[in-house]
């Protein structure tokens, strides 16, 4: 934007005088974000974001408790709870984002384009999941500022979110007693609120064969890759049914041309929000496998380990009722939805925390076209201050 008066208002700068959002510091929250995103915190690499959020906490004048959770990650930090004392009487909430981000996020260089920060393309913007950590600092910063009642406010910053939901699989829950969490972690238009999604099983195969040259007797091998191509073209993968889905991710394997293949690995995943579906998609997976090398006389080993269980959020229950009141409180349209994807809510739901995953408008993440609409940040924040005054 061009602009020669000093008193020149860029897009992102404008005051927004309506409900909540009135209360919402929209160049703080800008510039904030943009601090924090120009910190490395790639998964078990937080320590300098740790220690900025902790200072940040304690500036506000609340004590932070860091659990060892690092420790047994093999991270450089723990995860960090924040308890901020409300009305007696009102049941505690959590609020939940995480802090590392995926890679490339070494040297993120944060710009504003209009109404959207992007990075210069070499790199992620890490607003998976910073914006969502800014989100929730500007709420606990509006609660204050403007002495709102609500009840006790938990927060919890968790580390490898990105790696397999370390942190909040490791997180010391005999220091949360909140009955309701709000993992603010989703992507699409605010007021989307993920409060379905699926168990993931992880799964590893090996499959074992016999070496033999190639030119000289292939008729003494067994090939694994072989084996492992018939079984792959008899599975079903891909979208399975509206509930379930399967991979296979990596395939590793071989050493030359000329040698039979005696060893392949490979990693796969099977989803479903239904247990009895997700057994029935894994088992099909094994018996795939299994099939193929007893064709070819070769041998499989099949694991399958639970990343994490489904929740299901259902319409009568109290945390719709929660959300419900605050769109209606900061007028955002509230749409529940289904996700494929897992989070940090799957985990607080399975510690029987009813959770769910909100929409913090991040865009394009993962990759280094990821965005964020400035508005859209706004409009979290004040969706999330609605969240927790409405909760009673």
């Amino acid at each position: 934007m061009n602009c020669t008066h000093h008193a020149c208002i860029f897009p992102w700068q404008q005051t927004v005088k309506d409900g909540v959002n009135e209360m919402i510091d929209r160049n703080r929250m800008v510039n904030e974000f943009i601090e924090l995103v120009k910190i490395d915190s790639i998964s078990l690499k937080e320590r300098e974001m740790a220690d900025t959020l902790k200072s940040k906490l304690e500036s506000m004048g609340y004590s932070v408790y860091e659990d060892n959770a690092g420790q047994e990650t093999g991270g450089e930090t723990g995860n960090l709870i924040c308890t901020i004392k409300g009305k007696t009487g009102i049941p505690a909430i959590l609020l939940m984002a995480h802090m590392d981000t995926v890679v490339p996020g070494i040297g993120k260089k944060p710009r504003i384009e209009g109404n959207l920060i992007k990075t210069d393309g070499t790199t992620v913007l890490g607003g998976d999941d910073l914006a969502g950590v800014e989100c929730i600092l500007e709420t606990i910063r509006v609660l204050k500022e403007n002495n709102l009642e609500h009840g006790d406010v938990q927060v919890a910053f968790t580390i490898g979110e990105e790696i397999g939901l370390l942190g909040s699989k490791h997180l010391d829950y005999s220091k949360i007693y909140a009955q309701y969490g709000f993992v603010m972690d989703d992507g699409g238009p605010i007021g989307h609120v993920a409060v379905k999604a699926p168990s993931q099983n992880k799964i590893d195969i090996t499959v074992k064969g016999k070496a033999a040259h190639a030119g000289v007797e292939p008729e003494k091998g067994i090939n694994a890759i072989q084996i492992a191509s018939e079984a792959i073209s008899e599975m079903k993968l891909g979208r399975i049914d509206e509930e379930t889905t399967a991979n296979i991710g990596i395939i590793q394997g071989g050493q030359a041309t000329n040698i039979i293949c005696e060893t392949v690995e490979m990693k796969a995943e099977a989803r479903s929000r239904d247990e009895e579906k997700l057994e029935k998609q894994t088992e099909h997976m094994r018996e795939c496998f299994e099939e193929a090398a007893e064709k070819f006389g070769g041998s499989v080993i099949f694991k399958s380990e639970r990343m994490y269980p489904a929740f299901d959020i259902q319409e009568t229950d109290e945390i719709v009722k929660i959300l419900r009141k605050a769109a209606e409180k900061s007028g955002i349209e509230l749409k529940l939805e289904a996700t494929g994807g897992g989070s940090d809510t799957n985990i607080i739901n399975g510690k029987g925390i009813q959770a769910v995953d909100i929409s913090i408008g991040m865009d394009k993440v993962h990759s280094v076209e990821e965005q964020i609409n400035i508005e859209d940040m706004v409009k979290a924040a004040e969706f999330l201050v609605s969240i927790v005054t409405s909760v009673e």
